[in-house]
């Protein structure tokens, strides 16, 4: 298995990161196989989905609707309304596995694997790619 960490700068905005080109090369003439990809953490999660189309906007206006940011959770520290954020992997799970054939991701048309943070506390997230070549 291969196996690479990446660094994915947030901005302490939230958002979503397009990781869909970093995924390409690190599966890159690697054959067929499938690609996870994970994100280690309680607030974010990994989401196949179009960007560019105005859909990131559509998501986080729903995300705000569904988890809005106030006093309502249990989960206090950090900014406010940050317990929403810890319930954002029920919607979106840390990680996904894509279809790698010939070395190239098995996306649909309009996909792209994407880094979904609402948590505005961290500046830097960190995701795990591995490739099961088969």
């Amino acid at each position: 298995m291969k196996t690479s960490e990446i660094g994915v700068r947030t901005g302490r905005r939230a958002g979503l990161f397009d990781l869909t080109d970093q995924c390409a090369r690190f599966v890159a003439g690697e054959g067929d196989g499938l690609l996870s990809v994970f994100a280690p953490h309680a607030t974010a999660g990994i989401v196949l989905m179009e960007l560019g189309s105005g859909s990131e906007e559509d998501l986080l206006a729903a995300l705000e609707r569904l988890l809005p940011r106030d006093g309502r959770w249990l989960h206090r520290h950090g900014s406010a309304g940050h317990g929403a954020d810890h319930v954002v992997p029920l919607l979106a799970a840390p990680s996904v596995c894509v279809p790698v054939v010939g070395g190239r991701l098995e996306l649909g048309t309009w996909q792209s694997i994407a880094l979904l943070d609402t948590n505005v506390d961290n500046e830097v997230r960190t995701v795990r790619l591995s490739f099961l070549g088969g």
